[in-house]
């Protein structure tokens, strides 16, 4: 999910069988001085200088979007926004466009039936027209299921790339262990041990217990797509079926993350110290929830046996986080 490995898991299961194959804040506005009392009309650049200006936009464009596809974790980010903006794209133009071809089919149908009784009605094809006739160009409805069907496509295969690119989180999730262990057992000084109150005491082994479930709850998650992507391709040996529940039960540990996130942010919310927070935190912890709110639902989706929510759905509830993260690291990279 674009978030760091000792925090937040990357991944968000999507089957390509049983599931689907399936975080830049906007700035302050600048004041202005107080405008004079006319202001000057501004003339428009000759069409040479815009031109000129073109290419280097397109230059430090395409340098920015070098920069956010120079990590995995900014690459994932992107896919992440592309994959399920053009799921949303897909749907949309795939609903309009059945919706028009539908109601033209009805208009045909009563142009048909208001014919008088013994009329002959005949069909033609442009490729049974003649060689010199004019064929007729394809209705904006077909275009639109076309180019749903391409979205669609596309949207699929980078849902199998950002699979692809997850099969090694649990590398990370290694190293999130090892650190973890690490602070567990690293013995404090007998004079920390002393001034620590036992309600800090108890609050720190809760909020560890805690980090060890996330941490298998991330575990059991990448290990379960793991498998079952791997056997869909036959370099392991699972079962159709087998494959299936693992998509299932590999979403339901992942929901079950998110709903420990939740809990977490909604204790950050309602504790005394919230208020006392920073612009820049609040607005951090507004984005993680919008985030987490915006995967719950999906989670569950994934995780039924038949789905809960429509294509459409899922490609609008998937876009918040993709465009969250993705303004995020294009604010990094200015």
């Amino acid at each position: 999910m674009g978030d760091s490995a000792a925090t937040i898991p990357t991944p968000e299961p999507e089957a390509p069988v049983a599931a689907p194959v399936a975080d830049l804040p906007s700035g302050e506005p600048i004041p202005s001085s107080t405008p004079p009392a006319r202001t000057p009309k501004r003339r428009p650049l000759p069409l040479g200088a815009l031109l000129a200006a073109l290419p280097s936009n397109i230059d430090a464009f395409l340098t920015r979007l070098d920069k956010c596809l120079s990590t995995p974790s900014g690459i994932d980010t992107v896919m992440l926004f592309l994959c399920y903006t053009s799921k949303l794209s897909a749907s949309v133009l795939s609903s309009l466009s059945q919706s028009a071809l539908r109601r033209s089919a009805r208009e045909w149908i009563a142009l048909v039936a208001s014919l008088p009784r013994g009329t002959t009605v005949v069909f033609s094809s442009p490729a049974a027209a003649s060689a010199g006739a004019k064929t007729t160009l394809p209705t904006a409805a077909t275009l639109a299921l076309l180019l749903s069907k391409r979205l669609s496509a596309l949207s699929s295969l980078l849902s199998e790339a950002r699979m692809i690119l997850r099969l090694w989180a649990l590398l990370g999730m290694y190293f999130w262990a090892r650190g973890l262990i690490r602070r567990t057992l690293l013995p404090s000084s007998t004079n920390d041990a002393e001034k620590e109150s036992s309600s800090t005491s108890s609050s720190s082994k809760a909020a560890t217990a805690l980090e060890y479930l996330r941490l298998i709850l991330c575990i059991i998650f990448q290990a379960l797509e793991n498998g079952a992507y791997l056997s869909s391709r036959g370099v392991m040996s699972w079962t159709p079926a087998q494959q299936g529940r693992a998509y299932k039960w590999s979403a339901r540990f992942w929901a079950a993350y998110v709903g420990i996130e939740l809990g977490k942010l909604a204790a950050e919310r309602v504790g005394g110290g919230f208020h006392s927070k920073t612009k820049a935190e609040r607005s951090e912890w507004t984005k993680k929830t919008a985030r987490q709110l915006a995967w719950a639902p999906l989670t569950l989706h994934w995780g039924s046996e038949k789905g809960l929510v429509s294509e459409m759905t899922v490609g609008a509830l998937a876009s918040i986080p993709g465009i969250i993260q993705l303004r995020d690291l294009w604010a990094s990279t200015a």
